[in-house]
């Protein structure tokens, strides 16, 4: 027997010590800015802090006085310009965590100004600490459990003086504790723990073996109502979550001479509160009492059982004061601890695909602006505007981008876009996803053409253009933008008419600084703009006007008005007769020699392209450009018929930038070389001066895009086996892009817009406008400034715009993905973290979580097909282009789910 006690003994001092060091396991407590690790009179083990903070200076303070849970040492934030945060890591398994913070001035630096400052979490402003009235100033809170990390941040406030701490701690809390009836985004901040009918000092770990310190029962109004006492108790089974020492539950505060018991707690400010109470069966008789809060029944006729534990869950709103009372009703009121939170709303953070822009954006600036955790809150980063969670307002002048990068279309909630003196070139693009735009200023740069998003900013109200190198006219979507209220278009290169949509009172038009730009056609007597085919390209040379002064200088003898006269007409039928043979040698030089337009037709005849065309038929072929099918960077796309009847699309360039000349020649040359059966196929090519067209075959089934989301009135009923056909041909176009053309070719543009589909719906990819070629055969990738759309972009070619065959990859990933999920890449709506097709999707499908599948598939695929579709989709998408496979392996795995779905069909005879 005596054997037996002594291994039951053995085994409950092991469980004890086991507990004991797997709380330690779990327990986070740093010195903030001691230098060495020492475990307390608690047998809590201490660390220095250097691992989780950057920044700060330390110092010593009299352990003494610094309070009776302060470490020592103290660390201070001098430099008000650096960020002053600790990054705790955030246990998984529990819903939420404890983070107690102790400040300890005493004063360390012999100044005798005690600081006061800001404390920040996640995204909320916590407190504001002021060490003048509290020294020490402890702080805790109970925080949600949704990321791996969060920051403990210090903020600066004016004449505050530098911001200190001393201790940091965090303690996992049990799962599902203090969560009754508050939201996702709400945490709790420590008024009051009472551990009621107990007055010998604080009790805290390993009594509390989750480290919550439950204050003594003392200095509350009126005191001396009942006297505290303790009885043993046995709860077995206690069903409280938030799980409070069983010790802390066997004391009480119990009334016995009146019908009321009453707690007054003040409170620091008016909010909302949480409040706990707890209430344990240690009494022989079963009371029964009403509980009131501020005077309000918030429970009546409430019973304790003996050997029960019981919790009561109340949230007060808007109060500046608590009164709690138990009003008897049978036996004696009683309460065993207390708890009161203030509710702390926090603020939600920015959508992920907002951070990531943001992020990426910041990389390539090169400087260090301080860009880190949430662009909105607590604080807003520098030249960042919100408004609550979402970014609208971005102020990036005088740095160097060269050029707008699809990166800035991520971005969805922009309002304010400041780009002014970057350096920009080329074309204004990348912006068309940005419809909420009301700001757009991109001046004092270099920019040389319009581009085609304006007529998706629907909401544009100014538009600053200003001393750019913009060129050529002024593009009727403009007009087509009725809340834009200033026009800057000084100091450019623009000439012709403008766009009589823009002639409007409301409108303030600013054209000074342009060759020539107005309303009127009469204004410029320039007959080169806007010419038609059968208009002669000729320049007009002015005669040099000889000069009077000299000649009348030499002779002094008066003139009659009729010698004037003679003379004058004179003059005329000269200068005239010199501006037609001036104008004769001009015309001979332009018939005798080729012009640009000529020489590149004569060019691109030899690289055996297609049939030229000239401006004559294909206005005919597209009746005079009547049917717009499309609109792209390059411009817009007519339906066009040729003489014998063949339909064709119709691709008219809309600027007359050397840049787009170079992609004109290159879209030709790459197209008069391709042939197979997934890639759209070039009719022909018009390349006039002026004027470069590429004339497409027509494909009637138009876009993938269209038949996913219904654009334009298509069918939105593709099914799955159809979208896997789809998917299967456009894999087999860019394998023969990557693999089997020589040179190889990178699309650079793949999306759903660019996969076109026939009568039989068989897919062909197109557009390959930006493509780029692999000169070597051994080339790995082409360093290029960064083009693409939006959504698409691999993230790993924007940051080193070093393009390979896996950014069109990445590109076909997003794609897959639409195709599985039926939606777009970018999204406005529902939750922040959907905005972006492939951070949400993803770790759906890596855990085989098919919910997310467009919901006009379920029911109607085989799973095994969905798998093998939806895990070489997320192969596609990773971030390291190096994990991601080729295009061959994509299509081997898009080819079994394609067979797989084919098999399922076919057993259920479908």
């Amino acid at each position: 027997m005596d054997l037996q006690l002594l291994w039951v003994g053995f085994f409950l001092c092991c469980g004890f010590w086991t507990l004991a060091f797997s709380d330690q396991d779990v327990f986070l407590s740093l010195s903030c800015g001691g230098t060495t690790t020492f475990t307390d009179s608690s047998n809590i083990s201490w660390i220095p802090d250097i691992d989780y903070v950057s920044t700060g200076n330390t110092s010593i303070i009299d352990n003494g006085e610094g309070g009776s849970f302060s470490t020592g040492h103290v660390r201070f934030f001098p430099d008000t310009r650096a960020r002053k945060c600790y990054k705790l890591p955030l246990k998984n398994g529990s819903s939420s965590v404890l983070i107690r913070a102790q400040f300890v001035y005493k004063n360390y630096d012999k100044l005798g100004k005690p600081p006061a400052f800001a404390v920040s979490i996640g995204t909320a402003i916590t407190t504001n600490v002021n060490l003048t009235s509290h020294d020490p100033w402890t702080e805790e809170f109970v925080w949600p459990v949704n990321k791996e990390t969060v920051s403990f941040c210090l903020h600066s406030i004016p004449e505050g003086g530098s911001p200190l701490i001393s201790s940091l701690e965090l303690r996992p809390l049990p799962r599902g504790a203090y969560d009754d009836g508050l939201l996702p985004n709400q945490a709790l901040r420590k008024s009051y723990r009472i551990n009621c009918g107990y007055t010998n000092g604080s009790l805290r770990y390993p009594i509390d073996r989750y480290d919550r310190i439950w204050d003594a029962d003392e200095n509350f109004k009126p005191f001396h109502v009942s006297s505290g006492f303790k009885v043993e108790a046995n709860f077995d089974s206690i069903q409280v979550k938030e799980a409070p020492p069983a010790v802390v539950v066997e004391t009480a505060r119990v009334l016995a001479r009146r019908d009321e018991l009453s707690y007054n707690l003040p409170l620091e400010e008016q909010g909302d509160y949480f409040v706990i109470l707890y209430f344990g069966g240690i009494l022989a008789v079963h009371p029964s009492f009403d509980v009131l809060m501020n005077g309000k029944v918030i429970e009546s006729n409430y019973t304790v059982e003996m050997g029960e534990m019981r919790a009561l869950y109340v949230i007060q709103e808007q109060i500046k004061s608590l009164i709690i009372t138990f009003k008897s009703v049978k036996f004696y009121p009683q309460v065993n601890a207390i708890e009161v939170y203030q509710i702390v709303h926090v603020p939600l953070e920015a959508s992920s695909t907002t951070v990531s822009a943001l992020q990426v954006i910041h990389q390539s600036i090169g400087l260090n602006l301080g860009w880190e955790d949430d662009p909105c809150s607590p604080r807003t980063w520098d030249h960042v505007g919100c408004e609550g969670n979402l970014v609208t307002s971005l102020e990036l002048s005088d740095i160097n981008f060269r050029s707008i990068s699809p990166t800035f279309g991520d971005i969805l909630d922009l309002k304010i876009l400041d780009l002014h003196n970057t350096s920009l070139t080329g074309q204004i693009e990348n912006l068309g996803s940005l419809t909420h735009l009301e700001n757009l200023n991109l001046s004092f740069n270099k920019l040389t053409s319009f581009g085609t998003d304006f007529e998706n900013l629907s909401n544009l109200k100014i538009l600053d253009l200003q001393n750019n190198s913009l060129q050529g006219i002024v593009p009727d979507s403009l007009g087509e933008l009725e809340d834009l209220h200033l026009l800057n278009l000084e100091n450019n290169r623009l000439e012709g008419t403008l766009p009589l949509a823009l002639n409007k009172g409301t409108l303030e038009i600013r054209t000074s600084g342009n060759p020539c730009l107005s309303f009127s056609t009469m204004t410029c007597n320039d007959v080169s703009l806007n010419p038609t085919i059968e208009t002669p390209q000729v320049t007009v040379v002015p005669d040099r006007k000889k000069d009077m002064s000299s000649h009348n200088s030499n002779n002094h003898m008066p003139i009659t008005i009729i010698a004037c006269a003679v003379a004058a007409v004179l003059l005329v039928l000269i200068t005239l007769s010199l501006s037609f043979l001036l104008y004769m040698r001009k015309h001979s030089q332009y018939t005798a020699q080729p012009t640009y337009s000529t020489k590149a037709a004569m060019e691109l005849r030899n690289w055996n392209a297609a049939k030229v065309f000239s401006y004559k038929e294909i206005k005919a072929a597209t009746n005079n450009f009547k049917e717009v099918i499309g609109r792209g960077s390059f411009g817009s796309v007519y339906l066009g018929k040729l003489p014998e009847g063949k339909l064709v699309a119709v691709k008219v360039r809309f600027d007359k930038s050397q840049l787009g000349a170079d992609s004109f020649i290159n879209e030709v040359h790459l197209l008069s070389q391709i042939r197979h059966q997934n890639l759209v196929c070039l009719e022909g090519f018009c390349n006039e001066s002026k004027r470069q067209i590429l004339v497409y075959e027509y494909l009637p089934g138009g876009s993938l895009a269209d038949h996913i989301y219904g654009k334009n009135k298509k069918s939105v009923s593709l099914s799955w086996i159809r979208r896997l056909k789809v998917a299967v041909d456009a894999a087999k176009g860019l394998d023969y892009l990557h693999n089997g053309s020589e040179p190889r070719i990178i699309h650079r543009d793949v999306k759903c817009s660019n996969i076109l589909l026939d009568m039989e719906m068989n897919a062909k990819v197109c557009d390959f406008g930006l493509s780029k070629q692999l000169p070597q055969p051994d080339a790995t990738h082409v360093t290029t400034v960064v083009k693409g759309t939006a959504g698409y972009l691999d993230p790993e070619y924007y940051s080193t715009q070093q393009l390979t065959e896996k950014s069109d990859v990445y590109s076909f990933g997003v794609v897959l993905l639409e195709l599985i999920c039926g939606r777009e890449p970018l999204s406005h709506t529902g939750n922040p973290d959907s905005f972006n097709l492939v951070l949400w999707a993803k770790p759906y499908l890596q855990a085989g979580a098919f919910e997310i599948v467009d919901e006009r598939l379920r029911g109607r695929f085989d799973v095994e097909s969905m798998k093998k579709a939806a895990l070489i989709a997320i192969r596609c998408v990773e971030r390291d282009a190096s994990l991601r496979p080729n295009i061959g392996q994509v299509l081997d795995d898009l080819t079994q789910a394609y067979d797989a779905q084919i098999a399922y069909l076919s057993t259920f005879g479908l």
